[in-house]
């Protein structure tokens, strides 16, 4: 289902590959967007693609990854292949990211900084239950 999404967006979308290259981009994205830069940790990218008339953006990696977040404990899957839309300050409508919440792996559709002073970023699931966290848990680890 992914894959037939990123083909409706191809058409008119800035495309990158090469690892090198992804990483700088998908960080330029998330600073355009007013995200923190580690929010997307991804290995091995191949693929980087926003569109900007839909505000449609994917990234394609070598292989599914899990990064912790050690400020808030929490770990956070990623697919092959991580799609949105996208906005300032926020990513909806999201694929390929779960959190671990106890045992169980939750889906999250959406991210958004919604507070005026940009300090905390709420996760929200397809159900619509949401939690919140510092937006600093996410900044790039240099």
């Amino acid at each position: 289902m992914a894959h037939q999404t990123i083909e409706n967006h191809r058409e008119g979308a800035e495309v990158f590959t090469g690892h090198d290259l992804c990483m700088k981009k998908s960080i330029e994205l998330l600073e355009e967007l007013h995200l923190p830069r580690g929010l997307l940790p991804l290995n091995d990218l191949e693929e980087v693609g926003y569109n900007r008339s839909t505000g449609f953006v994917w990234l394609k990696q070598k292989k599914e990854t899990t990064h912790n977040f050690k400020k808030i404990s929490k770990n956070v899957w990623y697919a092959k292949e991580v799609t949105a839309f996208v906005e300032d300050k926020k990513m909806k409508r999201m694929t390929g990211v779960k959190a671990k919440e106890l045992l169980i792996w939750i889906t999250l559709t959406s991210m958004i900084i919604g507070d005026p002073e940009g300090k905390k970023i709420t996760f929200n699931t397809p159900t619509g239950i949401g939690r919140t966290f510092p937006v600093s848990a996410f900044e790039l680890e240099e």
